[in-house]
């Protein structure tokens, strides 16, 4: 059996791999919360119009959120692929602070419900 360039940097392309299921557990969790979120506001029994439309806010974002997070995942992981097989491999730090700003706004949405609403 021939090596690959690939079989010359197996543990980085294992710690890529983890990163990557890593991101879309993240992902899978905010598109669960999305969906968590807008099944407790219509469980409830007495709602308002705005409540209504503010809940299915948040399930929309989360669940856009998650995507948009899958589709940069993704990504990383297919460009990290080539840099490490290239020596060149830089960490990016805009997926980082994208997903943390996105996070902490939807945290601040759930923190508006429930006290608001």
């Amino acid at each position: 059996m021939e090596k690959t360039i690939d079989s010359n940097y197996i543990q980085q392309h294992l710690a890529n791999e983890r990163t990557y299921l890593a991101w879309i557990r993240t992902a899978l969790a905010m598109v669960g919360i999305g969906f968590l979120i807008v099944n407790i506001h219509f469980s409830l029994n007495e709602t308002s119009a705005a409540a209504d439309q503010f809940a299915q806010m948040i399930g929309i974002f989360s669940v856009v959120l998650g995507l948009i997070i899958i589709v940069f995942a993704t990504y990383s992981y297919l460009v990290k692929k080539k840099q490490i097989n290239e020596q060149t491999f830089q960490p990016s730090n805009r997926v980082v602070w994208l997903v943390s700003i996105f996070t902490i706004i939807i945290s601040i949405l759930f923190f508006l419900y429930f006290f608001v609403y």
